[in-house]
């Protein structure tokens, strides 16, 4: 059971339990599963038993109690731990978890729908304003990215026209479509009732044009929009200190691991794999979802930032696992490592480009 999936099945406990007269509350349109917090348990959990008890005119710990009978009948489901004021706490059964995690992201890659967005035009519409200033300049550029990939209509503009500068050393709209930087007056006739939000982040206290195009955006992106970004030769560095080195190295070594695994002749094949030193990745990439929701919610790039150094830190120690060593044969653990580790580097890929920073193959 994929994290989607499991989100399905918790909002179908939900909507039974209305249909029964068991609640008495609006069924919500989604639900949201992630990694358990502090004090939790299990493989997932899940806040709704809490977001539901007021207009339930519940206590949070009945409502819990109720989806947590309903949970335990459905498919894939091996137990639900209700724990703190009433979060749900749900164990998946056997090794389906990260099997169908693997699957459903090696399988989005496939699609127009890549794993953690969701369908053009099935979001909210969005009108962007954006400060004549670098730093708003990126953060805008990327916040329409982020938005349309969750299924947003949206429409962008600036105080004034970028400088051509901005635009040729750091990129713009280079994503699916372009971002239209014309200034907001001349779009509001599309837009009419839409709300404006504006995009005015903590300016750049230096230029960061000299850091080039990719360690210029990841100094301007890393940081909340709120705190004052550093501009300096520490996000050149190829080294384990340079987050953003980290991201683009654990990438380049996926797509080596598949390079190296063609020529010894296996290729990728999710399976069960091993639970030791695993979990921590397994962990990241299904939280992947989550993080891209709530990144363009907020309108917070920095988050989707600081989840790729997440990814890509979880799949370092997987890494020297997956090929086989000296006289070995490549076995079904060793094409479900690879396959693991294909997982990891295409949600970094995908995050990166997102993020308008190149995920390049060769490091």
């Amino acid at each position: 059971m994929t994290p989607v999936e499991l989100s399905r099945t918790v909002l179908r406990a939900v909507r039974c339990a209305v249909d029964d007269g068991e609640l008495r509350v609006a069924v919500p349109e989604r639900v949201g599963v992630a990694p358990p917090g502090p004090g939790g348990c299990g493989e997932y959990a899940t806040n709704v038993a809490l977001r539901l008890a007021r207009p339930a005119g519940r206590t949070p710990q009945h409502v819990a109690e109720v989806l947590r009978a309903r949970l335990l009948r459905a498919d894939g489901i091996g137990e639900v731990v209700i724990t703190g004021p009433g979060f749900i706490n749900i164990s998946l059964r056997g090794s389906a978890a990260p099997l169908a995690l693997v699957e459903e992201i090696l399988g989005a890659g496939d699609t127009d729908t890549p794993y953690g967005h969701l369908p053009e035009g099935s979001g909210e519409r969005v009108l962007l304003h954006g400060a004549a200033e670098v730093r708003a300049f990126v953060h805008l550029d990327v916040l329409v990215r982020m938005l349309r990939s969750q299924g947003c209509l949206v429409r962008a503009g600036c105080d004034a026209a970028p400088r051509p500068e901005w635009t040729a050393v750091l990129g713009g709209g280079a994503d699916h479509r372009p971002v239209d930087h014309q200034p907001v007056d001349h779009q509001l006739g599309e837009a009419s009732g839409t709300p404006r939000i504006e995009v005015r982040p903590v300016p750049a206290p230096a230029d960061p044009l000299p850091l080039g195009r990719d360690a210029a955006r990841w100094a301007l992106l890393l940081p909340a929009a709120h705190d004052r970004p550093r501009i300096g030769a520490e996000h050149l560095a190829q080294r384990e200190s340079n987050p953003l080195f980290r991201v683009r190295y654990a990438h380049a070594r996926t797509r080596a691991l598949l390079r190296n695994a063609a020529d010894l002749g296996f290729r990728p094949e999710p399976g069960p794999v091993d639970a030791h030193g695993t979990r921590p990745l397994l962990a990241a990439l299904a939280d992947h979802p989550r993080v891209l929701a709530a990144a363009a919610r907020h309108r917070a790039p920095d988050r989707l930032a600081r989840h790729l150094v997440t990814v890509a830190d979880a799949t370092q120690p997987l890494l020297p696992a997956v090929l086989p060593l000296g006289a070995e044969k490549p076995s079904a653990v060793h094409r479900a490592r690879l396959a693991l580790a294909e997982a990891a580097g295409t949600v970094l890929a995908d995050g990166l480009s997102l993020l308008g920073i190149d995920a390049p193959d060769h490091l």
